[in-house]
């Protein structure tokens, strides 16, 4: 296997060289603790304020609204228990979709074990929510709705903004996880009428171990961690420097002008790959076709096809790609997002997604169409 072709970036990315460079200082020589009383510490806690700024201001927030956490899970953590937590005296019944990520699902599992109620959204056949649906849900002791910005396995772009006039006219908090959406949509907490929204830098080719949580000034939330004062009390626990300055260079480096620039260039490099896979007989695209999608999303099922061996042989061949969220690799279900798309277990678990990158060129593409070609025909042989 010479070749090697990375196509799983909604799992993860890899870090840029100027993210890695901004944050080598804060490993070194700028180690400070930044809430210690040293002097030197004050140029750490002033370069933590910054990628603050950064971040609030590239999502159209206030910076004294974004609080660091360790990632996505957490954020959706947070959102969701500490609003359910702090408002339970207001109501305790919270709405989600049937296609959350499970940072989202599970936290509501919880809650409801300790008698919370949860309602669940259905989607449509290409996993849009049901806005009637979710009208009809709203109770009088509904306290929050989260519904994500963008799915992370059929790469569905949401009504956000229709979902947070919903709420706001409702007085019902809401949040999005916006972890796959940040540097592929344009984001406008105050245009999209949201409350909370989660965000990760590994997504955007920053580090790993490190996110955010966007809290609407005034929103009342109960801590999920308890320690020390740091994030103005909210989040105890030392913070991670490096990270939080390698968090605000990547998002630094979604300018507007560039990110358009490299959202056209893999929209180009997906419509390229989905027109090639398209050939292929028996197949089934999951989600939209292309206007509200991801622009670097593909999620397809085979027919008569045994979807292990599929990625199995598409790694022998040096191509990697998932058959689904990341975080649930391993499990022997099928895809509970493609099931409430009315997918049969069957063919839900025959389905591969492609995720493309800023490093991936015409030659992987057109080498990916072939592969999966010769797989799929070896298969159903």
């Amino acid at each position: 296997m010479n070749k090697k072709i990375y196509m799983d970036y909604a799992g993860t990315t890899y870090l840029k060289k100027q993210v890695f460079e901004e944050m080598i200082p804060y490993f070194k020589e700028e180690f400070y603790n930044p809430s210690s009383m040293c002097n030197e510490a004050s140029k750490v806690k002033m370069a933590i304020d910054e990628s603050r700024k950064i971040i609030a201001n590239f999502i159209g927030a206030k910076r004294e609204e974004i609080f660091f956490t360790s990632g996505g899970t957490e954020s959706d953590n947070f959102a969701i228990k500490g609003i359910a937590l702090k408002n339970k005296n207001k109501g305790m019944h919270i709405i989600t979709s049937k296609i959350e990520h499970h940072a989202v699902l599970n936290t509501c599992e919880d809650l409801v074990k300790n008698g919370f109620e949860v309602t669940y959204i259905p989607v449509d056949k290409k996993g849009i929510i049901d806005l009637n649906a979710l009208k009809s849900s709203i109770q009088k002791d509904t306290i929050l709705v989260s519904v994500m910005m963008a799915n992370n396995e059929i790469g569905t772009i949401q009504p956000i903004r229709e979902i947070g006039r919903i709420c706001r006219k409702k007085g019902i908090l809401f949040h999005t996880d916006a972890v796959q959406a940040l540097g592929h949509i344009k984001i406008d907490v105050e245009d999209m009428n949201i409350d909370l929204l989660t965000m990760s830098a590994h997504k955007i080719y920053g580090p790993k171990g490190i996110g955010a949580l966007y809290i609407r000034k005034g929103t009342k939330i109960e801590n999920i961690i308890y320690g020390g004062p740091q994030e103005r009390g909210k989040r105890g626990g030392t913070e991670n420097p490096p990270a939080i300055v390698g968090f605000g260079k990547a998002v630094s480096l979604l300018k507007e002008k560039r990110m358009e620039k490299d959202i056209n260039k893999i929209k180009r490099l997906r419509n390229r790959l989905l027109e090639g896979l398209k050939e292929i007989p028996k197949i089934k695209l999951n989600g939209v076709e292309s206007e509200n999608r991801l622009d670097n999303n593909i999620n397809i099922s085979f027919e008569n096809v045994d979807g292990e061996l599929l990625l199995m042989m598409l790694f022998s061949k040096g191509i990697c790609v998932s058959s689904g969220s990341v975080c649930s690799a391993g499990s022997s279900n099928p895809s509970h997002v493609l099931l409430a798309l009315g997918s049969d277990k069957k063919l839900a678990k025959a389905t591969v997604r492609f995720t493309l990158g800023d490093r991936n060129t015409e030659e992987e593409i057109d080498y990916v169409i072939k592969s999966v070609w010769e797989i799929v025909n070896i298969l159903r042989k």
